[in-house]
């Protein structure tokens, strides 16, 4: 029969005619046999099995070695012995190798015809170990797929005892080193088939005996957190296996792992990574719920240095899987949690703000279900880390065009979302960890690390910075030692503007100049805090006195001081002012009156349907003694209005003049157009200026206020009628009176702060006055001269008075402002345009030098936005279109500087003569070579962290083929932080 067989087989007929003839011989097979037949059918039936050319061979074979084991189970089940098993798995059969996926099909098929035999269980236990020995030998998908079969239909196979443990270890090595090296869909297919089917023996293993699976998991992490390159990366394959461990195992898997001594931080490190890594796995479950699951447990044991690595070096990669849907779910799900948690910073929001627009493009093109949710879920998200992260008009402008049709969360689900999956904490000093840092700004700025809610500070020291006439002075103020908060600001400046960092944390500059009810960590009022360090820096000045002697000798030195400022603090130099308040009797006309100096204005936002159409002031008249004190004055009816905080609070001797009533309107240059929001259509082109701003700009109207309007509101007459009388020392009575603030010396820095946070008593909490307040380029302001100053300034400028007073008209050109973004005092975010003043550019650009209006060439000069530590270009058009756009993002703080006029020409020649001294004098040498050693650090950091970032891309795992895609992502460069100790 065997022969017969044989001559089918090699016979020219075709399949069809072959076919037949072999049905006859397996009919054959119930017939009666020796030994020695069964054997020969054995053997042939054999060797077309395992060697057969074509699959119709190897299926002949097949069914004529079925037929005759069934009918001749005992010469079978001596033909199919432990030897010959055992020689198939180590020889293989002729030329056939010992690892072809037929061999374990053909004892998978002999196994069917001898599993009741009593030698069964012997050849078992031989399969048991000989399926060890073959998992160790890191067999590939394919083998490990038809391994796979064998031990689903004959779980006999599967190695007992303590080899089950081994086995699933070596298993999940064996996995760890597939590779599918085809582009071909099919091949990939396949490959990805045969992956499931290998790790489907875990499954298996692990359904039966649960005890297996924390030491296979273990193993597992083993293999992914160990470092390697190239080829000795871990596959991806593996994430395969994590869909297999039952869920309720997740929570103590994660406590054992995170409070395992023996596994270092650098190893957690590379596991989370290359967990993320499996994201790209397809129609794999479970994986983003490991990964956030293992990523939670860390963060509970405190070791944020690792999700920030994680996050920063991983984020781009996760969202980018969002593009591909059949990994979209997983991905959307750990990016949620990533940006949720990073709350510490936006530089992991930031990174992906480029990426955003197109992503939303993409998803809106689909018009699928997937991408309709995932566009619900990612603008949810996005909504929430600006709201987190406000302060950054110039970079979300772009972000909020592509979501304007999608549906915005409410400011509840925000701040639900918000809190519910932050970190534990978010301490100041995490952003140390962070290894990714932004290169130097475009700018040439340097930035400031945000301690924790220190934006505040910052911004003031960023709008303090910008006021170069000050930052000169300071920079070149020499012997300071005894001025300890100055030689501290002195060293902040001179960082600030010489040191080749990206940003430099004022670690030392907070914990020196912090209001001592301030608690760190907790987000302050930026106005509170520069009132408070101006304040602090007048009287440390103030109090030694040996110091003031060196400084005024400095200042004489270089031309910069006259005899009569001599003795003035610094701060009372470049910030100080002096206002008057009178106040007058309307029963008997007596005027009290009362000096004092200012270092900023405080203005609040008139009432709704205030008419405002100028500043009165009082003219004086025949002077009498008078004080005012806390008991003659009550307090006033007009809201918010707020006595001025100064350095020093001398008062002057009061007097009693007559007056008459006047109006001086508060001018305005240079005030731009308000523009429609970006998403109308009806946005400008270009924005237009005017000489002199229109009525309704100098004005304001119920819409938008200006400054011009709050400033003339701060100079308009105040009556104190009802419980707001004036005690009249003069009558001795209360009296109806008249209450006037003028400004008689015009500081060189004009500060004017917005009174923007009033109490409410139905929440009991402060709440935000959001009202947009235009902001003028350039301010003309009234200030009073007196009958002994007229004499040294031209009458054609002043407007003499029969009292004996003058008004000069200011001029101050706009430096810097402060924004407040948020909705209360107790949240949000601060952040700081401004402009440098180099020389005379803004003299120039008002006399027209470029043959333009004033007021357009005024506005060419550069702008920057200062937001922590991100330093970038800007414009007029932006400062002034920043709460159009961002609603809650409010102009607080403005800086003016005062702008030298004819009538004040000794000033100019001053300030001429320091800009020269301070552009030719070096910086003190101890600084200088503070600075110079911290940048040749700083290239010696650069080149380690440009070493770890190589060792730590070639690390990680490229996309696989299957998610391959044509698309540019930028890299982000590295960089350092200076910290201040």
């Amino acid at each position: 029969m065997d022969r017969i067989l044989d001559a089918v087989m090699v016979s020219p007929h075709s399949e069809a005619v072959k076919h037949g003839m072999v049905q006859r011989v397996i009919e054959s097979a119930p017939q009666p046999l020796d030994s020695a037949q069964c054997w020969a059918m054995y053997e042939v039936s054999t060797k077309l099995f395992l060697l057969g050319d074509s699959e119709f061979e190897r299926d002949v074979g097949r069914e004529v070695l079925e037929a005759f084991a069934q009918h001749h189970s005992q010469e079978f089940e001596q033909f199919f012995n432990m030897k010959f098993v055992l020689n198939l798995l180590h020889v293989g059969y002729g030329p056939l190798g010992k690892r072809s996926h037929q061999i374990f099909h053909y004892i998978q098929t002999g196994l069917r015809f001898v599993a009741d035999s009593p030698s069964s269980l012997d050849l078992f236990h031989l399969l048991q170990i000989e399926v060890l020995r073959i998992v160790c030998e890191r067999p590939g998908p394919k083998l490990c797929a038809r391994v796979s079969k064998l031990l689903s239909l004959y779980p006999q196979c599967v190695p007992s005892g303590n080899l089950q443990t081994v086995f699933c270890q070596q298993l999940i090595l064996s996995i760890s080193h597939f590779q599918c090296k085809s582009d071909r869909d099919d091949e990939i297919l396949k490959f990805l088939e045969n992956v499931t089917k290998a790790s489907g023996m875990l499954q298996g293993v692990w359904r039966n005996n649960v005890a297996v699976i924390l030491p296979s998991l273990k193993e597992l992490f083993i293999v992914i957190s160990s470092p390697g390159e190239g080829d000795s990366v871990p596959s991806n394959a593996l994430a395969s296996v994590v869909q297999y461990v039952p869920l309720e195992l997740m929570d103590a898997v994660v406590r054992n792992l995170t409070n395992d001594k023996n596994i270092s931080d650098a190893q957690m490190l590379t596991a989370i990574s290359r967990m993320v890594d499996w994201l790209s796995w397809p129609l794999t479950r479970n994986i983003d719920k490991w990964i956030i699951a293992l990523m939670k447990g860390v963060a509970t044991v405190n070791k944020f240095r690792i999700l920030i690595e994680v996050t920063l070096m991983k984020i781009e990669q996760v969202f980018s899987k969002l593009f591909y849907p059949v990994v979209r779910e997983g991905a959307v799900s750990v990016l949620s949690y990533m940006l949720l948690s990073f709350q510490q910073s936006p530089e992991a929001f930031h990174l992906l703000l480029p990426q955003i627009p197109q992503l939303i493009s993409s998803l809106t093109r689909e018009e699928s279900g997937s991408g309709r949710g995932c566009l619900v879920q990612l603008s949810q998200l996005i909504h929430c880390l600006i709201f987190r992260f406000s302060g950054f008009p110039d970079i979300y402008e772009p972000v909020l065009g592509a979501l304007k049709d999608l549906p915005v969360p409410s400011e509840n689900r925000i701040k639900q979302l918000l809190g519910q999956n932050a970190w534990a904490t978010q301490k100041s000093d995490l952003a140390s960890y962070c290894h990714r840092l932004p290169a130097k700004s475009d700018t040439g700025k340097t930035g400031l690390v945000n301690l924790g809610n220190t934006c505040y500070m910052n911004s003031v020291i960023q709008a303090l910075f910008m006021a170069s006439d000050f930052r000169h002075r300071v920079l070149h103020l020499t012997q300071c030692d005894a001025l300890s908060l100055m030689m501290k600001l002195q060293s902040l400046f001179a960082f600030l503007e010489r040191s080749q960092r990206p940003t430099i944390s004022p670690v030392s500059f907070l914990t020196a100049s912090c209001p001592p009810w301030f608690n760190l960590g907790d987000q302050q009022d930026c106005s509170e805090y520069l009132k408070y360090l101006l304040d602090r820096l007048h009287e440390e000045e103030k109090t030694n006195s040996n110091t003031i002697q060196n400084l005024s000798c400095l200042s004489i030195a270089g031309g910069i001081e006259n005899s009569e400022s001599t003795g003035r603090t610094l701060i009372q130099k470049m910030f100080g002012g002096k206002m008057v308040t009178r106040i007058r009797c309307l029963c008997c006309e007596n005027i009290s009156w009362r000096e004092e100096v200012f270092t900023d204005l405080s203005l609040a936002l008139p009432p709704p349907r205030t008419s405002l159409s100028g500043s009165f002031i009082i003219d004086p008249a025949q002077p009498v003694v008078e004080e005012i004190g806390p008991s003659s004055q009550r307090p006033t009816s007009k809201p918010q209005r707020q006595a001025p905080q100064s350095p020093s609070k001398d008062k002057k001797p009061l007097k009693q003049e007559e007056s008459s009533v006047r109006v001086v309107p508060v001018e305005t240059i240079g005030s731009i157009e308000q523009v429609m929001p970006y998403y109308s259509d009806e946005y400008p082109k270009s924005n237009s200026m005017s000489a002199v701003a229109s009525e309704e700009q100098t004005h304001g109207t119920e819409a938008c206020r200006s400054i011009t309007d709050l400033i003339n509101y701060f100079l308009s007459p105040e009556m104190l009628t009802g419980e707001n009388k004036y005690h009249c020392q003069k009558c001795s009575a209360l009296r109806d009176a008249e209450k006037v603030v003028e400004v008689t010396e015009g500081p060189h820095y004009l500060i004017l702060t917005l009174l923007r946070f009033s109490f409410d008593l139905g929440t009991m909490r402060r709440r935000k006055i959001s009202d947009n307040v235009s902001i003028p380029l350039v301010l003309k302001l009234p200030v009073r001269v007196s009958s002994r100053e007229q004499g040294c300034i031209s009458a054609g400028n002043l407007e003499p008075k029969p009292g004996g007073s003058a008004y000069e008209s200011l001029t101050y050109d706009l430096c810097s402002v402060v924004v407040h973004s948020g909705v209360s005092s107790e949240s949000g975010h601060y952040y700081c345009y401004a402009r440098e003043y180099v020389g005379s550019v803004f003299e120039k650009h008002s006399r027209g030098s470029t043959g333009a209006p004033a007021d357009q060439t005024t506005s060419e000069s550069q702008w920057f936005l200062f937001n922590d530590n991100r330093v970038s270009y800007s414009s007029f058009e932006s400062v002034s279109n920043v709460t159009i756009y961002f609603p809650k993002d409010t102009a607080y703080v403005m800086f003016y500087r005062k702008r030298p006029s004819h009538q004040t020409e000794s000033e100019s020649e001053c300030i001429s003569a320091a800009e020269n001294l301070y552009g030719e004098e070096p910086l003190p040498k101890q600084l200088s070579e503070e600075i110079s050693k911290d940048n040749m650090m700083y290239l010696q950091e650069q080149e380690r962290a440009a070493r770890y970032n190589a060792a730590s891309s070639s690390a990680m795992a490229g996309s696989p083929v299957w998610l391959r895609r044509q698309r540019g992502d930028g890299e982000a460069d590295g960089g350092g932080t200076l910290w201040f100790y």
